[in-house]
């Protein structure tokens, strides 16, 4: 008897440094070959802060400087926190994840993450947000998560999948996945629209 084969028969190019993207995306059972773009986060002062996810997954994608076949296609992502108006991007330093641990204690904050799919024939982008709430924090709890767990590499000083996941977020309205750092329902169903225009 054969095996049944995967929905999608993409073969898909990973431009991320984030293991925690790397370990969602080989959740599809799709082949994945890793690789890396370096670019300038940097973004207009004017944009609208919940585009700004969307505008550097678009960027990573046209930085990355290799070649794809018909079957394959590269997958860059990024995320922001936002605050109100306040858009929490990687902190500089263990004291800059304090302080931003210590705004987004006891209030509800979103994250937004952007992903871009890059084919043979074309980009294709979207975002996907999510409402996060976390409890009070106290000083001692926030010391030891940064210490412990040192999330400089995270978007608002945080990674929902470990400590400060388990014990601080009261709630998520929206996908688990994309406060992770990939929205896979989202990108599953682009692929599959994707695939389904190229036959």
């Amino acid at each position: 008897m054969n095996p049944i084969e995967p929905p999608l028969s993409w073969r898909l190019v990973l431009a991320s440094s984030s293991p925690r993207r790397r370990h969602l995306l080989h959740g599809l059972d799709l082949p994945v070959e890793i690789t890396k773009v370096d670019v300038d986060e940097d973004f207009p002062g004017d944009m609208p802060h919940d585009q700004v996810a969307e505008h550097l997954a678009r960027r990573k994608a046209r930085a990355w400087k290799g070649e794809l076949a018909d079957d394959q296609a590269l997958i860059t992502a990024d995320t922001t926190v936002l605050l109100d108006e306040l858009i929490l991007n990687k902190p500089l330093d263990a004291e800059d994840a304090k302080r931003m641990l210590s705004l987004l204690s006891g209030k509800d904050h979103r994250v937004v993450t952007g992903v871009c799919i890059r084919t043979r024939t074309g980009l294709h982008s979207f975002s996907d947000t999510a409402l996060v709430t976390f409890r009070q924090l106290d000083e001692e709890e926030i010391a030891y998560y940064v210490e412990r767990h040192s999330p400089l590499d995270k978007a608002g000083a945080y990674g929902v999948q470990d400590w400060i996941g388990y014990t601080a977020v009261e709630c998520i309205e929206g996908s688990f996945y994309t406060v992770m750092g990939l929205p896979m329902h989202r990108l599953y169903a682009e692929l599959k629209l994707l695939a389904e225009r190229s036959l």
